[in-house]
């Protein structure tokens, strides 16, 4: 189904066509139409398959732009998503002047938030500890609330936000609809939806080709010796411009920014211990092209949306099956063809075998061609390391 053939104001189609879309993906086919018709959606989905798009459009769609108070919250469990989402809703809302969208989370000025809440608007994205806050001082109204859309709401549930999310909707006494976007359907999920919920469509997308992001994935047997060598190589190699390295703790990550520093590549890192400050200006270099590698804890796995990501490499063997998915799903965002590549020693092969098999995902095997400084399929004995160890 193309955007051309939806029953939506003039606006919103320029807006679509502006961001450069054409032809829907599955999700946005299917909940478009049922959200606009009124009904209450519960949506299982792959990352990267366009949700924002799939609530937007109806929630925009729906507003009544005279009233300047909110209409729509939107709940989302970290501030890059929540950050992601109100950027996305702007651009639909781009040639719309009079609708105003409020994103409202945690690490950031309490006061700045406050002032633009006073300023009205029709759409609040938010993150539910934050929403909280501005409930308890009295500095957010819910009252025209109407639609709630709750994204990425496995996650946000099982981070414990089960009973925040319940006191927030049971404040909303205007609410006519509530909508789930979720990459599974868990038992938090299945609870909020026989609790809120009216008629809910359930839908489903599958993961199979045409809707899964085109990743071709790669495994990477290496040492503790080697493997920065063999990381910078498959940088090097690859000639990639933007990459994101994901590691399972803040010290390796702190630690492997320094290191990759050190060797003259673009690199920062981010993890919680960073101000919301700090993180903005790192994402914001990384989706200008400033920065080459973003070295990233899992707490940017879910949330961090950044075009034209090359390439995931797992310097570490992700600590559970679904970061597994999170993480690779940085790359290969809108149809875009993505690479990832999943480093582990001998001693972590079964583990590895195991998370491929659980993720139903197809990893090949590589290994390094030192005499032609590139990498190349299936396993052989690995030989000498390429020379940027002398770099070091």
């Amino acid at each position: 189904m193309f955007y051309s053939e939806l029953n939506v104001s003039p606006q919103l189609h320029q807006a679509v066509e502006r961001m450069g879309f054409t032809e829907m993906t599955e999700i946005q086919e299917k909940v478009i139409p049922v959200m606009m018709a009124g009904r209450d959606v519960i949506a299982k989905a792959p990352t990267g398959t366009g949700k924002t798009c799939a609530f937007g459009i109806p929630v925009i769609e729906s507003l009544n732009q005279e009233l300047a108070r909110p209409q729509t919250v939107v709940l989302a469990p970290t501030r890059e998503l929540a950050q992601q989402i109100a950027g996305d809703l702007e651009d639909l809302a781009h040639f719309m002047p009079a609708v105003r969208i409020a994103c409202v989370y945690g690490g950031a000025n309490m006061q700045g938030q406050i002032d633009r809440l006073k300023k009205g608007c029709q759409i609040v994205v938010a993150t539910p500890g934050r929403l909280m806050d501005h409930v308890r001082h009295r500095t957010i109204d819910l009252g025209a609330v109407t639609t709630v859309v709750l994204d990425e709401a496995d996650e946000m549930l099982n981070m414990g936000f089960y009973k925040d999310v319940r006191h927030i909707i049971d404040l909303m006494k205007a609410r006519k609809h509530l909508s789930m976007f979720s990459a599974t359907i868990s038992r938090e999920v299945m609870d909020i939806g026989w609790l809120y919920q009216k008629d809910a469509a359930e839908v489903t997308v599958q993961p199979v080709q045409e809707s899964l992001p085109k990743i071709t994935q790669y495994k990477l047997k290496t040492t503790g010796r080697d493997k920065l060598a063999d990381l910078a190589q498959i940088i090097l190699s690859g000639g990639y411009g933007r990459v994101m390295v994901f590691c399972n703790t803040k010290f390796t990550t702190a630690t492997l920014c320094n290191q990759l520093a050190r060797l003259n590549f673009q690199v920062d890192c981010l993890h919680g211990d960073l101000s919301q400050a700090e993180r903005n200006k790192i994402m914001t270099a990384f989706r200008e092209g400033k920065l080459k590698v973003l070295v990233a804890t899992d707490v940017a796995a879910r949330g961090i949306d950044v075009e034209n990501v090359d390439a995931v490499i797992n310097y570490d063997v992700p600590d559970s099956n679904e970061y597994y998915t999170h993480r690779i799903g940085r790359t290969g965002r809108a149809r875009r063809q993505g690479v990832s590549y999943l480093m582990y020693t001998p001693d972590e092969e079964k583990r590895v075998a195991e998370l491929l098999r659980l993720t139903r995902s197809q990893a090949t095997p590589v290994h390094f061609d030192f005499n032609h400084e590139k990498l190349v399929e299936e396993k052989v004995e690995q030989g000498d390391r390429f020379n940027i160890r002398a770099y070091f």
